[in-house]
């Protein structure tokens, strides 16, 4: 009987019989549950439907009342207002605001402003006008909803402009419903606020605030007209630079925090609580404009003597908060993180470069990474620098005294400030000296300025550390070299970026190799070196097995943890097979990835990618541009799978992709384009140009092969889709059990043969030693339950002797297993801590209490 027609009469009959009978409450819970099935069982849903709008209007108007009441007093995460606002967008009731009751238009509008938008123009208008017509001002989230369904519809504008213009006067200069927007807006009330004693002064510092948020939500342009900077600068003397930057950074500050009134996803849609109010981020751009046009100058702290560090770094939040990537959307608004960066370019001061510097790292949305490096390479030409220059010196100390520590003294309380390893912290001693837990309560009291900038440079330095750490991770492909004094300055004594460079090995003068251990520059016979004419930085491509374990051993004598691979950085040579192939690699073919985690990865490690879509279009290969080299790099990859809504998102975009060969050519030959859905590549050739061959491997520098093959493995390690625990079905329809099973449990790659290195080192230092040993592909654990062999590419375990598979999913952040191991050579690597968080759980797996995990032993 399934999907035949008696069994959809046989399921609506119920919800017939209380529309028959009129019996309002008794329907809304079968309502509610109908909303679940509306997807999966539209021919059910629709009899319901129907049968409710034909209905006369006082049945319907006590429907939206009851339902009305029941999202209200719904508990915040309970499903009743998503299933609501499904029921309320198909029930296609607008038409009551005709109906003579004020409770129902209330109720409507109560539903509808829940809605990120609605499409129901026509009845949209008409309940707005009929409460406007009878004098009552409209409710801010309706205001919200009307103005959104505006901005966001194709026809919006045309059929909702008139209403917009009229309820300008009256409505909110913001959308409420976002942390900041509620702020400004409480903000502006009680400003406007009147009383005995100052009515006038208060209602004219409202009006001119109230001005100032109207300017701001005109800022429809990408930069901010000479006209509108002109307003925007009296507006500001008009409530005072002071006053303003107060209130405006504040408000900032509070972008990207959770809405105060959520709105509820459609049936398909994607949640709109993750990306901002339309008509709001334009008011955003507004405020930032205004930010940039602020004066630096003044006591900001005791410290500094300017405001541009706190201004800077909102600004910077700003953007990353911007950028942060919603799945199905991309980024949450990118024309409000434009705006960020354009208002850091107009400030000038080092707090402001610095936080250029560090986006010129962290940032990957295209738009947004040329305005970054666009206002850096004019900053490096003002300033006669080069662009490496620039973004060398834009780092600052963070007040730091000294690599990696600082003092400071706050009344009979010291503060000490240091870095350990990838970590800014605080710690406190009070005034006879004595390590203290906490912050002491005469701090808090007496000296809450200078704590609050303490823990802002806490969290600065971790955000620089962590740009820094992948500037210097890319210096490899740079061809970079300094003067050894500039060196110096700029590097190992840097307060900041000492406590990297510390860490890592450089060549002074081509032919000696040097690390940083117990105060001085060190050979590998801890010869101390203290001078020297040029310094590059040392990659294992140009030296022998034996030198390069030589210097892993210095490292681990001296108890230096690297902030990424470097001595133990993996070396990709040129194998037989390429030699043949001649001019491609098929290393890394024939793998699938999950399309978006490359394409970020991509993106991270400098490599240019185009996302591809189940549509009939062509993309170029994933390209990395080693201008320094004059060569460009391809990976040449496809989209997998046909299958709209299995294989893609919403959207369209393959969730997967299939992988083939890496490439070279010059780095100014013509492009190569291909159907996103797979087929042969070609060379796009304009108007007389020939095509230009690609160039044999054995010709390409052993340091550029090794670093390009190095990020593809690095892409494949961990975008692999046979690296999830949870795939071993194969994923949708078994598709790709062969290839999760050949990958999971298969041979090592490249960065796992070095894992497997490290292991051979760091087991015998673990609790339980006793209980492991290394074979092959796999670390063998003995528990008191079985024998676990846990791959050490993928993590994926197997149960001896008859290899069953064992799923354990690691939580995020891989635990503490790197803790527990001791000592490490290099931070970074999650997959060796998941692989020995297992372990140690598989030790002790008589302790398991995962009724998951139980189920399966």
């Amino acid at each position: 009987m399934a999907g035949t027609p008696e069994r959809y009469a046989d399921e609506a009959a119920p919800s017939l019989k209380l529309i028959a009978d009129g019996q309002l409450d008794g329907l809304v819970p079968e309502l509610l549950a109908l909303a679940e099935v509306i997807a999966d069982d539209w021919r059910t849903a629709r009899q319901v439907i129907d049968a409710v709008r034909w209905t006369d209007r006082s049945f319907r108007g006590g429907l939206v009342r009851r339902l009305a009441a029941r999202y209200q007093e719904a508990e915040r995460g309970s499903s009743d207002p998503r299933r609501i606002a499904i029921l309320f967008a198909h029930l296609d009731i607008t038409d009551l605001v005709s109906e003579s009751s004020r409770d129902t238009r209330e109720a409507l509008m109560t539903l509808a402003a829940v809605q990120e938008m609605s499409y129901e123009t026509a009845g949209l208008i008409r309940l707005a006008e009929a409460e406007l017509d009878e004098g009552h001002a409209l409710p801010g989230l309706f205001v919200a909803l009307i103005r959104r369904s505006q901005l966001t519809m194709w026809y919006g504008g045309k059929d909702l402009s008139p209403l917009v213009e009229r309820i300008a006067p009256t409505a909110p200069v913001l959308n409420p419903g976002e942390a900041w927007a509620d702020r400004a807006l409480a903000d502006l009330e009680a400003l406007t606020a009147t009383d005995k004693t100052d009515k006038a002064d208060k209602a004219d510092k409202g009006e001119d605030w109230r001005r100032l948020l109207a300017h701001a939500i005109t800022a429809n342009s990408a930069r901010p007209s000479t006209k509108w900077e002109r307003a925007g600068r009296t507006l500001i003397d008009a409530v005072g630079a002071d006053e303003a930057r107060a209130r405006l950074l504040d408000w900032l500050s509070l972008v990207g925090r959770p809405r105060t009134a959520p709105l509820q996803p459609g049936q398909y849609g994607n949640d709109p609580a993750a990306t901002f109010d339309p008509y709001n981020a334009t008011g955003l751009r507004g405020l930032i404009w205004l930010v940039s046009f602020l004066p630096t100058e003044g006591a900001a702290d005791a410290t500094d003597t300017s405001h541009a560090p706190l201004t800077a770094r909102t600004l910077g939040a700003l953007v990353d908060t911007s950028l942060r990537r919603v799945p199905g959307v991309g980024p949450v608004n990118p024309k409000v993180a434009n705006a960020a960066v354009n208002a850091l370019a107009r400030i000038e001061h080092e707090a402001a470069l610095a936080e250029l510097a560090r986006l010129a790292t962290r940032v990957t949305y295209k738009g947004t990474l040329k305005l970054v490096d666009a206002a850096l390479d004019t900053r490096a030409q003002a300033l006669g620098l080069s662009r490496e220059e620039i973004e060398e010196l834009a780092v600052p100390a963070y007040g730091l005294t000294e690599v990696g520590r600082a003092e400071h003294r706050l009344g009979e309380a010291t503060a000490v400030l240091e870095v350990h390893g990838a970590k800014a912290t605080l710690t406190w001693s009070n005034a006879s000296g004595k390590t203290v837990k906490g912050i002491p309560a005469a701090v808090r009291r007496d000296h809450a300025d200078e704590l609050k900038e303490l823990k802002a440079a806490v969290k600065d330095i971790d955000k620089m550390l962590s740009a820094q750490s992948e500037r210097l991770d890319r210096q490899f492909l740079a061809r970079r070299s300094w003067p050894y004094a500039a060196w110096r300055e700029r590097y190992l004594d840097h307060p900041l970026v000492g406590t990297l460079a510390r860490r890592l090995l450089w060549t002074i003068d081509g032919n000696t190799t040097v690390g940083f251990a117990d105060g001085e520059l060190r050979t590998l016979a801890d010869t101390p070196v203290t001078e020297g004419r040029e310094v590059t930085v040392w990659h294992p491509v140009d030296h022998e097995p034996a030198r390069i374990v030589a210097w892993r051993d210095w490292l681990e004598r001296h108890g230096i943890t690297q902030p990424f691979k470097q001595a133990h950085r993996e070396v990709y040579l040129l194998t037989d097979a390429e030699r043949a192939t001649g001019t491609y690699s098929n290393r890394f073919a024939a793998h699938i990835l999950r399309q978006h985690q490359f394409h970020s990865l991509a993106a991270v490690r400098g490599w240019r990618n185009k996302l591809r879509l189940c549509v009939d279009d062509q993309a170029p290969p994933a390209v990395r541009e080693l201008p320094e080299w004059g060569l460009r790099a391809e990976y040449w990859i496809e989209g997998d799978g046909r299958e709209y809504g299995i294989d893609t998102t919403e959207s369209g975009s393959f969730l997967r992709l299939r992988t083939d060969q890496v490439r070279f050519y010059p780095i100014d030959a013509p492009g190569n384009w291909a159907h996103c859905c797979g087929g042969e590549y070609g060379m796009w050739l304009g108007d007389g140009a020939d095509p230009v061959e690609a160039l044999p491997l054995s010709g390409i520098p052993p340091l550029v092969l090794s670093e390009v093959l190095r990020d593809v493995d690095l892409f494949v390690g961990v975008a692999s889709v046979g690296n999830d625990p949870t795939w071993q079905d194969g994923g949708p329809e078994g598709r790709y059990r062969e290839y999760w099973t050949s990958y999971g449990f298969g041979e090592l790659n490249q960065t796992a043969q070095t894992r497997r290195v490290l292991l051979e080192r760091l087991i015998p230092r673990l609790a339980i030693a006793g209980r492991c040993r290394l074979e092959g592909r796999f670390l063998y654990v003995e528990g008191e339950r079985h024998t676990y062999k846990i791959h050490l590419g993928s993590g994926n375990i197997l149960i001896s002797p008859h290899d069953r598979y064992l799923c354990i999913v690691p939580k995020s952040g891989g635990g503490t297993a790197g803790a527990q191991a001791g000592y490490l050579p290099y931070e970074g690597d999650r997959m060796l801590a998941v692989i020995l968080s297992k372990a140690m759980m598989l030790a002790a797996d008589t302790e398991i209490t995962d009724p998951t995990i139980l189920s399966q032993l």
